[in-house]
C-alpha cells in the first residue's frame, strides 16, 4: 500500500509530525520533490529536530529512508544531517538514494544567490539554496544525475563543459569568479564517495517491495500553493509540491497511492514572497507567530519569520482538491486557545464580489478577505486524546472548517509531541 503527506497551502503545515506518526506504520518513507530549501520539525523522544533532506521517518529503526529521483539533493547537506541526528543518539538510518537523482552543485547555490541579488527588490524571496538554477539546469539537460558519478570519461567531458557554459554567465551577467573545472570535478568525486554506499535502483527496490506487500509512505515537500503549475506562480517553487507528482519522484505507478493525507494548520502561515489573502500584520500577527509552532513560526531552513494569516477556507479547499485529499490532518490547534474570537477567511472580495474557488494569480493578488468570526475556547488543549472531550466551541471550529472546505479531518493535532494527536471519525468519511 502506497500513501501519500503532503501540504494543502505555502507549506510549513506540519508535515514533519505527521510523517513521523504515519511512519511507525510503514516500511518506508520516500522523499519525492523538493531540496534543502524547506524544512520539516519534528519534536520526539530524541529532542526538536529540523530535517531539510532526509524524511521524516528516520527516527524508527524498522523503516528505510529514501531520497527518490525527484529530489534536488544537496549531498553534502544529506550526510551533515545524518550526523547531526546520530550525534543526538538517533540510530544510524537506513538509506537509499535513487540513481536517478540530481544534483545540487555549489554553483546553483551561487546562482541563486546572485539572482536575488540582481533583481533586488523585485526578488522571488528564495531561501537561496540553490534550487531554481537546479531545476533549471535539470530540464535544461545540462544537470549531473547521480548515476553519472560512476562514469568516469562522461564525468571529465561534462563538467568542463558546464563550467564553460556557466562561465559566461558569471562573467558577463553577474560579474562574479569563474568555477575551475579541476576543483568542479574534485567536488564530483567527492559527492561520488560520499553517496556510492547508498545508490539504488529505487523505483525496482519500490517495485519488489510492493509486490512483496510492504507499506509505503510517499512525503512531499511545501504545499498546493508553492506548485509551479497550479499554485502562486511565479512565487512558487521549481517542482511539483502534488501527490500525483509522487508517483513520478518516487518511480511507481500512479494507482498504487491508495490514501493522502493533506496536511492543514488551524490557521495560515507563509515564508517567502507572493499573494497571502489572510494575511495579518503588526501586533496581532506577532502575537500569533510567537505563540505558534514550537517555539515559535519560524523557517526550519532559513530561521526568517513566517508570514501569518487565519484560516483561508477558500485556498485550503483548493489545496485539498488539488491534492486529491482523503484526509485532512489540522494541526496546531492548541496554538489558538489565546483568543476570545477566532477569524476565518470564507471567501474573497473580488471586484465588488465574493468569490469561494481560488483565481488565478493577477486576480488573487486583488483579492481581500472575507472573515467570519467564530467563539474561542480560551483554554489549553494540549493532553487530549478523544475528540469528545474537546471544549464545544473547539469542536464547533473543526467542524466549520471541516464543511467550508469540504474534505475530512480526521486528524488533530493539539500540540507538538508525537503522542499530541487526536484520531476523529468525521462524517464526511475518510480512509483512517
Amino acid at each position: 500500500m502506497v500513501r501519500a503527506i503532503v501540504g494543502a497551502n505555502w507549506g510549513d503545515e506540519g508535515k514533519g509530525k505527521i510523517t513521523d506518526m504515519m511512519a511507525k506504520e510503514s516500511d518506508i518513507i520516500v522523499r519525492f520533490q523538493g531540496g534543502a530549501n524547506a524544512g520539516h520539525t519534528i519534536v520526539n523522544n530524541y529532542g526538536k529536530f529540523a530535517l531539510h533532506t532526509l524524511p521524516s521517518g528516520v527516527f524508527y529503526d524498522h523503516t528505510t529512508s529514501i531520497i527518490g529521483n525527484g529530489v534536488a539533493l544537496n549531498i553534502p547537506v544529506l550526510f551533515d544531517e545524518v550526523k547531526s541526528i546520530v550525534d543526538k543518539g538517533v540510530p544510524a538510518p537506513k538509506i537509499l538514494v535513487s540513481d536517478r537523482a540530481q544534483i545540487v552543485m555549489p554553483y546553483h547555490i551561487l546562482f541563486d544567490q546572485y539572482e536575488e541579488e540582481r533583481l533586488g527588490g523585485k526578488s522571488f524571496g528564495s531561501t537561496k539554496s540553490g534550487i531554481a538554477p537546479f531545476y533549471s539546469d535539470k530540464y535544461a539537460k545540462i544537470g549531473f544525475q547521480v548515476s553519472e558519478l560512476f562514469d568516469e570519461e562522461t564525468l571529465k567531458e561534462k563538467a568542463g563543459r558546464i563550467a564553460k557554459m556557466k562561465n559566461v554567465t558569471l562573467e558577463h551577467l553577474y560579474h562574479k569568479p569563474a568555477i575551475d573545472e579541476a576543483e568542479l570535478l574534485d567536488t564530483l568525486h567527492e559527492y561520488r564517495d560520499m553517496v556510492a554506499p547508498y545508490v539504488c535502483d529505487v523505483s525496482l527496490y519500490l517495485h519488489n517491495a510492493l509486490k512483496e506487500g510492504k507499506t509505503i509512505l510517499l512525503e512531499g515537500q511545501l504545499g498546493s500553493m508553492k506548485d509551479p503549475d497550479h499554485g502562486i506562480y511565479p512565487m512558487v517553487t521549481s517542482s511539483s509540491t502534488l501527490a500525483a507528482y509522487g508517483a513520478i519522484g518516487a518511480g511507481i505507478p500512479p494507482y498504487e497511492i491508495k490514501q493522502i493525507v493533506t496536511v492543514c494548520k488551524a490557521y495560515s502561515s507563509a515564508v517567502g514572497a507572493g499573494a497571502f489573502v489572510s494575511e495579518i500584520f503588526d501586533d496581532e500577527a506577532d502575537e500569533l507567530r510567537k505563540r505558534g509552532g514550537d517555539g515559535g513560526e519560524f523557517g526550519a531552513t532559513t530561521g526568517r519569520p513566517r508570514r501569518m494569516g487565519w484560516f483561508d477556507c477558500v485556498a485550503s479547499k483548493y489545496g485539498c482538491r488539488m491534492q486529491g485529499t482523503t484526509d485532512v490532518a489540522f494541526t496546531v490547534l492548541d496554538v489558538l486557545g489565546y483568543l476570545d474570537e477566532i477569524p476565518v477567511c470564507v471567501g474573497y472580495e473580488y471586484e465588488g464580489e465574493t468569490i469561494t474557488d481560488f483565481p488565478v494569480t493577477w486576480k488573487l493578488e486583488k483579492c481581500k478577505p472575507v472573515l467570519k468570526s467564530l467563539p474561542g475556547w480560551k483554554c489549553d488543549i494540549r493532553g487530549i486524546k478523544n475528540y469528545e472531550e474537546l471544549p464545544d466551541n473547539c469542536k464547533a471550529y473543526i467542524e466549520f472548517i471541516e464543511q467550508e472546505i469540504g474534505y475530512p479531518i480526521t486528524m488533530v493535532s493539539n500540540g507538538p509531541g508525537r503522542e499530541d494527536i487526536i484520531m476523529r471519525k468525521s462524517p464526511l468519511g475518510g480512509t483512517l
